[in-house]
């Protein structure tokens, strides 16, 4: 990174169920649209606009964007699974730092009922080596197959660790918590513990309550250079301090279903960011993290640096993770409960981050937020972790 890239304008619409939602062009445009009111830029600012989405025909991007304008930009569709969004900011992050001086970027998903699948059956699913991994280490059964995934990388955590079921249930109870005081989340009711374990199971450890719904909803940010929030009078404004993308290593594809669900690329991800920005873990006030089911937010603790290998549950049941303690994770609910529309979740942690930042976020805020962490994660695979500062 050699130059620094501002985020000077975010939005977001309130995520629904599938069947319950406004269409995705609509959404997505809504959210840009807030993006610009809050940077106070008008549309013909924009030089480039990245769109992320997963499910969608070719150029959703294009009919999403010319709702907010027609001014012939170029106009980038973005896929990468469930770190689709994080992946068009850091394209944004990039054209800032090549010279662009202030672009869009806008994720956003309307999906369907029911567990994800596959829309291509005849040709390679591209998860084939990490459905291997699965089938070579723990079989394969009817669950969703992400619960699968996931579900196998907590319990084989649980075997290694001695963990108790009951503390994965935890990180939803906390998830329904912060989501009460969201008014953009899905899930606003408060559960308890009590109730999320007596869910039913869909894949040990996991209850349906540790699982996160599918969404739709759609998230945008603007960016831009020093030079342009300067000329436009942007006093102070949230910054990227450190971006970083890795992919699979191979020690995904090993004998750990915790490795195959993203581990090292997190940890290694992680490294790179802590390293660009100067900070550490210890830095850290506020972290949007990718919980699509608590047992990969009990594992992203670890892979993040929050505490120690082996540490999770100490971590969790002293309430390091939530207001008072070490680290305020989530604080918007979280995938498990603000939603996951695929290819808005990176932007909306992006939303949510300099919202906090700012000082923004009503109920929500975690008191003299400085530096914020965000990870987003997606198999096939690809780990996006950004840090954010305001001066």
């Amino acid at each position: 990174m050699s130059k620094r890239v501002n985020v000077i304008g975010v939005g977001m619409v309130k995520f629904a169920k599938p069947g319950a939602s406004e269409d995705y062009n609509v959404m997505a445009s809504k959210a840009a649209r807030a993006a610009l009111e809050d940077a106070k830029v008008k549309y013909e600012d924009i030089e480039q606009a990245f769109a992320g989405y997963v499910y969608g025909d070719s150029t959703c991007g294009q009919r999403a964007i010319y709702e907010v304008g027609l001014t012939g930009i170029p106009v980038f569709n973005v896929n990468n699974n469930c770190s689709t969004g994080s992946t068009a900011l850091m394209l944004g992050r990039q054209a800032i730092d090549a010279g662009a001086h202030c672009v869009l970027v806008v994720g956003f998903e309307q999906m369907e009922k029911g567990a994800l699948g596959s829309k291509f059956t005849d040709r390679v699913n591209p998860l084939e080596q990490h459905a291997g991994v699965m089938s070579r280490v723990q079989g394969v059964n009817q669950a969703p197959f992400a619960a699968q995934m996931f579900g196998g990388a907590g319990r084989e955590y649980r075997w290694k660790y001695g963990t108790k079921k009951e503390t994965f249930g935890k990180v939803s109870e906390k998830a329904r918590k912060h989501a009460s005081k969201n008014p953009y989340a899905l899930f606003n009711e408060v559960l308890s513990l009590e109730e999320i374990m007596a869910s039913q199971e869909v894949f040990d450890p996991l209850t349906r309550f540790q699982c996160c719904p599918p969404t739709c909803g759609a998230a945008a940010a603007v960016l831009c250079s020093d030079e342009f929030a300067k000329k436009n009078g942007i006093a102070k404004p949230v910054y990227i301090a450190a971006q970083a993308m890795t992919t699979d290593y191979a020690s995904s594809f090993g004998d750990s279903m915790i490795k195959m669900v993203g581990y090292d690329m997190a940890v290694k991800c992680a490294e790179k960011v802590y390293e660009q920005a100067g900070l550490g873990p210890k830095d850290v006030d506020v972290v949007e993290l990718h919980d699509c089911f608590t047992a990969n937010e009990v594992l992203t603790y670890e892979a993040l640096g929050l505490c120690k290998e082996g540490e999770a549950e100490k971590f969790i049941w002293e309430g390091q993770n939530t207001y008072g303690g070490k680290y305020v994770t989530n604080p918007s609910g979280g995938l498990l409960s603000k939603g996951h529309p695929l290819g808005a979740t990176g932007l909306a942690q992006c939303t949510e981050l300099v919202w906090q930042l700012r000082g923004q976020a009503d109920q929500r805020q975690v008191p003299d937020a400085k530096v914020a962490l965000q990870h987003n994660l997606g198999l096939g695979g690809a780990c996006v972790i950004t840090m954010y500062r305001r001066d």
